[in-house]
């Protein structure tokens, strides 16, 4: 079964934001990622403790997520929401990413990442962005 779950973008003020849905919604984060711990990449001066990701889930089952966009020339309200699917394998990861990219705009390649699973993101010929994932199961 795929696993469709929001995913937001912030112009800094994540951290903010999810402190505010967790009392909306409850619960606790399962995960929180600043910029300065993302090994290998470059992060602007003065951001470092910014969120490169964040997850609260939902009672629902759902994850909502977010992450900080560090470069406030792309960040713009319209581009902040993406949809994050969860593929079942690598290779079904890999058609998703293609059959959607197709006639889009592939942003960051579906491959292994330093935190240990795939991903990539695009944004579809229709203008909706997406990001698939895939997690490997643990040794």
């Amino acid at each position: 079964m795929k696993v469709v779950n929001p995913y937001l973008n912030f112009g800094g003020n994540a951290e903010e934001a999810f402190q505010f849905y967790k009392s909306v919604f409850g619960g606790d984060f399962s995960n929180i990622t600043r910029m300065k711990d993302a090994q290998g990449m470059p992060v602007p001066e003065g951001q470092e403790d910014k969120i490169m990701h964040i997850a609260l889930p939902l009672n629902s089952g759902q994850v909502l997520m977010a992450s900080d966009n560090c470069d406030s020339s792309s960040f713009r309200a319209g581009n902040n929401a993406y949809i994050s699917i969860h593929a079942d394998s690598v290779e079904e990861g890999q058609q998703l990413y293609k059959a959607l990219a197709a006639g889009g705009k592939a942003q960051y390649p579906f491959e292994k990442q330093f935190w240990g699973s795939w991903h990539g993101n695009l944004q579809d010929k229709f203008g909706v962005y997406w990001m698939v994932n895939y997690d490997e199961p643990a040794q």
